[in-house]
């Protein structure tokens, strides 16, 4: 499995948490440097989620903390599912990726609901699944980004009962997820794999078999133009539930917002060009972003 080391090697929590440290600087220098601002507690307990996070991603997409897409079964999302009930049963079960949820969830208890969500998100991959419509490709993001935003508010201390800010929080991962999509037309379908609904395809004009036919790349920039649009709505119905989190923690998601929204913002700003090459944000500016939301955060 990706990013695994033996179970004895780590020892204790301390341990557990300075691997899915090395694994979240590789896997996400984004989600790190955001991962930076939270206070301490937060942030190893941020480590903590996203390893097992990644390793799931990883697991699905047959990859090592990112790389090529390549085709995984039906047998990895049990394999995933009965590895990480078993480590939440007893909290010691499995390797570090599933004892990372484990601590992570039990401090802070994360519903199960969101995990097994998650997961479902993942099902949905290996099953070579494809949206029909703007409602299908929301459960998707749902399953593999919003119930991620939603396990996040819970690490920065939202009460896991507080659905008003839950659901702010679940609008920032479709945001985030929606972003993804637009930027990653070219490598999905590379990937075998296409998250365009068909009915926006079959409106649009663009080919279903071939997205990326040059001769309709005009109505691919319209339909990518409708996600961009759809990703900055969910992003500014999360700005309320920002607002109701401490300092730093603002801090930490104002930034994540700036940067993931960001992404977003170039792909509809390159037009035809958009998929030329991987859109990514300079480290110069995410440093700018995170100077710029301390502001937000001090607001």
């Amino acid at each position: 499995m990706s990013g695994e080391v033996p179970p004895a090697v780590l020892q204790d929590r301390s341990e557990l948490v300075d691997w899915a440290g090395s694994t979240i600087r590789l896997g996400s220098r984004s989600f790190y440097m955001a991962s930076q601002l939270f206070d301490r507690a937060t942030r190893e307990r941020a480590w903590l989620l996203y390893a097992w996070c990644r390793h799931c991603d990883d697991v699905c997409d047959g990859q090592e903390l990112g790389g090529p897409l390549s085709a995984s079964d039906a047998s990895v999302i049990e394999e995933l599912r009965r590895e990480t009930h078993r480590a939440l049963a007893d909290g010691i079960s499995g390797a570090p990726p599933y004892r990372a949820l484990a601590a992570v969830a039990a401090e802070r208890r994360i519903p199960v609901r969101y995990i097994d969500d998650h997961l479902e998100g993942f099902a949905l991959d290996c099953a070579g699944w494809t949206p029909e419509s703007e409602a299908d490709l929301l459960r998707y993001c749902y399953h593999v980004a919003g119930t991620v935003g939603c396990m996040m508010a819970v690490v920065m201390g939202v009460d896991p009962e507080d659905d008003a800010t839950l659901d702010t929080a679940c609008a920032l991962g479709l945001s985030f997820q929606l972003g993804n999509i637009a930027r990653d037309v070219a490598e999905d379908h590379a990937g075998g794999r296409c998250y365009l609904p068909r009915a926006w395809m079959e409106e649009f004009g663009v080919d279903p078999a071939d997205p990326m036919n040059p001769s309709r790349r005009d109505a691919l920039v319209a339909l990518v133009g409708r996600i961009v649009d759809l990703s900055l709505l969910y992003e500014e119905r999360a700005m309320a539930g920002i607002a109701r989190l401490d300092f730093r923690s603002r801090w930490a998601i104002h930034s994540a917002r700036s940067i993931y929204g960001g992404i977003g913002r170039e792909v509809a700003a390159r037009g035809a060009q958009a998929w030329d090459e991987r859109v990514v944000i300079s480290t110069p500016r995410k440093l700018a972003i995170v100077a710029r939301s301390l502001l937000h955060a001090a607001a």
